[in-house]
């Protein structure tokens, strides 16, 4: 499919939710199940404009390189400079294909300040020129992801400059820059810019099952971001695509798991699994945590086989029965799970 302009109008006119960038998280494999289960879109991993521009990356970057076959996938960058940044657009669509382009504006961690995220909010005149050169890099739709601040509520001032600038849509996360993950994410807030713009604003922040996405969305957003609340969960977006919340028995996640483990060793090529499943170790356990006799294993594998072992209470129970929470048996047939 060729990317075109417009997309996030053409994705926001069907229900669901969106996938968000995380930083070890939301690499191929975590995007392609997601995208799976009806997800309206998903954002890569942020990637650096300059580390794109200076030749340190390439079309082999695992940041942004696509799954077989993936579509409606955005990527995000970050930067400070607005020349880079837009030869880091033209790069990006160029070996990564895009369905659009986002400018993060959120990032708070430290190691970052200065080269763009969350510093942005401080000058956010710089962060509307750095759309705006986005914008000239490429026919694509360019977006930015934002904080409420650096420090205090400035949230729809900025959201009205990204939007002069030719902002597509604006995402906005709940706490300030100074908060990182603290407290509890302000969806007033984010309902202020919601009101204050004429482009979509997606609503992110403390969203982790299906009933508070739709109270989230209530809050006349676009529609909401899920972040924490999809790993080792991604049927959240198959329940606000099509309003069945049922969550599938143990069995069933942890076959999704040894499958999320798999894609991982196909999609980084290293058949050890030695580098590549280690970041499937915070990952694996949360789409089993009403089986916490299985953390110890899953927190440690090397090996896709090792997934299997740990796994195998689940995936080959010799009575052919699904095992209950705790070790015991539901007795339900392992296919009806």
């Amino acid at each position: 499919m060729i990317a075109a302009p417009n997309f996030y109008a053409r994705q926001l006119a069907r229900p669901g939710a969106v996938l968000a960038p995380m930083a070890g998280y939301s690499d191929a494999p975590m995007r392609q199940l997601a995208a799976e289960q009806g997800a309206l879109w998903t954002v890569s991993e942020m990637i650096s404009a300059r580390g794109l521009v200076s030749g340190g990356d390439s079309e082999k970057l695992n940041l942004g390189r696509p799954y077989p076959g993936e579509q409606g996938r955005v990527v995000q960058l970050f930067g400070a400079d607005s020349e880079v940044l837009a030869e880091a657009v033209a790069r990006a669509e160029r070996w990564f294909a895009p369905a659009a382009l986002d400018l993060n504006m959120g990032c708070p961690v430290p190691k970052i300040r200065g080269r763009g995220g969350a510093c942005l909010l401080q000058t956010p005149e710089v962060a509307y020129e750095l759309v705006r050169a986005m914008k000239s890099a490429t026919a694509l739709d360019v977006s930015a992801k934002i904080r409420l601040g650096w420090d205090h509520d400035r949230s729809l001032e900025v959201a009205q400059g990204l939007e002069a600038a030719g902002a597509a849509l604006i995402t906005v996360h709940g706490r300030t820059s100074a908060q990182r993950y603290t407290g509890e994410a302000d969806w007033d807030a984010i309902a202020r810019v919601a009101a204050g713009v004429k482009v979509p604003v997606v609503g992110s922040g403390d969203v982790t099952t299906p009933t508070m996405a739709r109270q989230r969305a209530r809050t006349g957003v676009a529609a909401v971001m899920i972040g924490r609340g999809a790993v080792g969960n991604p049927w959240i977006f198959r329940a606000l695509a099509t309003g069945q919340d049922e969550r599938p028995g143990p069995v069933q996640r942890a076959r999704t798991a040894l499958r999320h483990a798999e894609l991982q060793e196909q999609f980084y090529a290293d058949p050890t699994g030695r580098l590549t499943l280690r970041p499937l170790r915070k990952v694996l356990p949360a789409y089993l945590p009403d089986f916490p006799e299985l953390r110890d294993a899953l927190v440690s594998v090397v090996t896709v086989q090792d997934v299997r072992l740990a796994l195998r209470p689940l995936l080959e129970d010799p009575q052919g029965r699904q095992v209950a929470p705790g070790g015991g048996a539901a007795g339900y047939a392992v296919g009806h799970s």
